[in-house]
């Protein structure tokens, strides 16, 4: 029994030595990923943001077909901007960067905030309305909306600038562009200026909380 035994080690230490090589493979591309079909995507355009969008296209275009490498048009009878991959786009995930950047600016961001979309894994949008918060009604719900903008929209860009958000209010609407740990700083803020918070408690909270984060990082 010991020769055969011997014969199989031998056998196997050969096969060992002729194993072939390991196969290297480049990176499938966008397109090889989706087995050959086109992806796409459709950002409807509200009313409200058509003419802005045509002020705004070159801008919006540019950076979605030449970085992105994502093809971009605006279906006109749809109202609806239309994304879809093509054959030389590097990853997938540019298309749904793409739409959230669309979305974006249609929720009434600037071109300049939006645009972090792209260039940023970590970017969230979050919209809420105030009767989320708190069923307001006729003067009730005009004041928490001035609360919430202050003389001359100086809270919005107080808790802006300390949070590192981007924040609209569209009527009773309201969408926070930014980090999720920011996100969270920023609608507490809000939520308390509607509950009927005086702006200066909310900027004190706010100093103490930041003060906090820049001292974690």
């Amino acid at each position: 029994m010991e020769p055969q035994t011997s014969t199989l080690m031998e056998v196997e230490a050969a096969n060992r030595v002729n194993l072939p090589t390991k196969p290297n493979f480049e990176p499938l591309k966008a397109h090889e990923m989706s087995e050959g079909r086109v992806q796409s995507r459709k950002v409807s355009v509200p009313p409200h943001r058509y003419t802005p969008l045509k002020k705004a296209w070159m801008d919006i275009y540019t950076p979605i077909f030449e970085q992105m490498k994502i093809d971009i048009r605006m279906n006109l009878k749809a109202r609806k901007v239309e994304l879809k991959t093509r054959a030389d786009t590097p990853d997938i995930s540019n298309l749904q960067k793409c739409a959230d950047f669309v979305h974006a600016f249609m929720l009434g961001f600037d071109v300049i905030d939006a645009i972090a979309l792209l260039r940023m894994d970590e970017l969230y949008v979050e919209s809420f309305e105030i009767k989320d918060v708190k069923t307001l009604r006729g003067e009730h719900l005009s004041r928490a909306i001035g609360r919430l903008s202050g003389k001359g929209g100086k809270t919005k860009f107080a808790i802006e600038n300390s949070t590192k958000t981007r924040i609209v209010i569209a009527d009773t609407k309201i969408h926070i562009l930014g980090s999720f740990a920011n996100l969270k700083i920023a609608r507490d803020s809000l939520c308390s200026l509607i509950l009927g918070s005086p702006a200066g408690k909310v900027y004190s909270k706010l100093r103490a909380v930041t003060a906090r984060l820049a001292e974690r990082f």
